[in-house]
């Protein structure tokens, strides 16, 4: 049973979303504004957020940045717009996963099941003392930090996961469909240009070491140590 937040003014929608989850067997919580969703995140644990993007008082956007000031659980961001710039602003600040409006309440859940089961599943099996380092590049996986000529990037904890999955696994031609399953979840639900939004962030982050992320037309992505 897991703890879900739900913040959106449109209170049909609170209780649309609150009918699925209970036949789930799981609580909901509900905030009508953004500035009530940060108070209660503060106030209380939740295993997952579901936050509007159009809110009163505080927007979706504004209210995931506070949240992401002083605690790492999960983000969905809701939206009737699915413009690129949009999900990119999101994924930025940390957001996991991005639905637009109208959606299935029962994919919402779905995904909602996808991200708590993945995110409390993270192991650090086989990642002590852990430090990779070419070029201007230095990745220490164990405490998920990433140097680019000695200054520290900060990156969003999905482009963590798909860094390091392609990091573990360079040199090797990964499928959009291995990435996705295997950063995302092989029942992951969303659209595959989330991917490639994340991969447009992630060469972002890295800057000059962005070259090592090499597009496979027709295939997906591979870290390449050799170009």
């Amino acid at each position: 049973m897991y703890k879900i937040l739900v913040a959106d003014d449109e209170e049909n929608i609170r209780k649309l979303i609150q009918k699925y989850a209970l036949f789930d067997g799981h609580t909901m919580y509900e905030a009508s504004n953004g500035m009530e969703a940060v108070e209660m995140c503060r106030a209380e644990k939740f295993d997952i957020v579901v936050l509007d993007v159009m809110m009163p008082e505080l927007d979706g956007f504004s209210a995931c940045r506070e949240i992401r000031r002083f605690s790492d659980v999960p983000i969905i961001m809701l939206s009737a717009r699915g413009e690129e710039y949009d999900k990119i602003n999101g994924f930025e600040l940390g957001v996991d996963d991005y639905v637009v409006k109208p959606f299935s309440p029962r994919e919402l859940m779905l995904r909602i099941d996808t991200i708590i089961r993945r995110a409390s599943g993270k192991r650090s099996d086989g990642e002590s003392n852990e430090v990779f380092e070419i070029g201007a590049l230095r990745v220490d996986i164990t405490a998920r930090i990433v140097y680019v000529n000695g200054e520290r990037v900060e990156m969003s904890p999905k482009e963590y996961d798909l860094f390091f999955y392609m990091l573990k696994n360079k040199n090797i031609a990964l499928s959009r469909e291995n990435l996705i399953s295997k950063v995302w979840g092989y029942d992951y639900y969303g659209d595959d240009r989330t991917l490639d939004t994340h991969i447009k962030l992630l060469r972002r982050s890295l800057g000059e070491c962005s070259k090592y992320i090499v597009t496979l037309r027709g295939v997906g992505y591979r870290f390449d140590t050799n170009v």
